[in-house]
């Protein structure tokens, strides 16, 4: 599988445009292209993916986190050039006069065989987590219900390998013991600390970023 980070906070790759917000892109083999995340401008999002040559178009699902800006605030302008997809939200921010195609997310559930999400946790954020060879890959957006919360409804789909997104104000360093990569972005306020205590495992974040596992 193959994760691209297209929002963040930071640029990794030059031409690239850091902003407030997290967005990547998971590509598996045999599975539809996800979009998780949308960031918080819907001009920055499209012209990095036009930049690191990814069609719109060809996204079938997009995962939202949860319902804050910088992580919802670009999907108004995604769907206005690719409108045929499926859209995952936790349950407690759809409407009920939400569109067609909008699946509200409450409980555990599988996206795609080996592809799921976590179900909503404390009524405002998922996760996804993808099977692998090596073990489940988590993408956070925030870990607004703390990275614990995250990585044991993650564990349900077998042992965690590798947590991608952002962290938020994680201090549990220990919870990263036995992970073998981990890329902290967006929100998260101890990088160097992670990085100090496992450099062996860390990979930066940024806009550009392309994480093969």
């Amino acid at each position: 599988m193959k994760i691209t980070i297209i929002y963040d906070n930071e640029a990794y790759k030059a031409g690239l445009q850091a902003d407030w917000g997290f967005s990547c892109l998971v590509e598996i083999e045999e599975t539809p292209t996800i979009l998780f995340d949308t960031g918080a401008n819907g001009a920055i999002l499209l012209s990095n993916m036009e930049k690191l040559k990814m069609d719109p178009a060809s996204i079938q699902d997009v995962v939202i986190s949860h319902g804050h800006f910088d992580h919802a605030g670009g999907l108004s302008a995604f769907l206005n050039v690719n409108s045929d997809v499926s859209i995952y939200v936790p349950a407690s921010i759809v409407r009920r006069d939400s569109e067609k195609g909008v699946i509200a997310v409450s409980a555990p559930m599988e996206i795609y065989e080996n592809v799921f999400s976590t179900g909503e946790l404390d009524n405002i954020e998922q996760s996804m987590a993808i099977k692998t060879d090596d073990g489940v890959v988590v993408i956070a957006g925030c870990s607004h219900p703390g990275m614990s919360r995250i990585l044991d409804a993650a564990s349900r789909f077998g042992k965690v390998y590798a947590v991608v997104g952002g962290l938020h104000g994680f201090s549990e360093y220990e919870l990263f013991k036995d992970l073998k990569l981990i890329c902290p972005t967006h929100c998260t306020q101890h990088k160097q600390e992670i990085k100090s205590l496992y450099p062996d495992q860390y990979v930066e974040g940024g806009a550009g970023q392309v994480i093969v596992i």
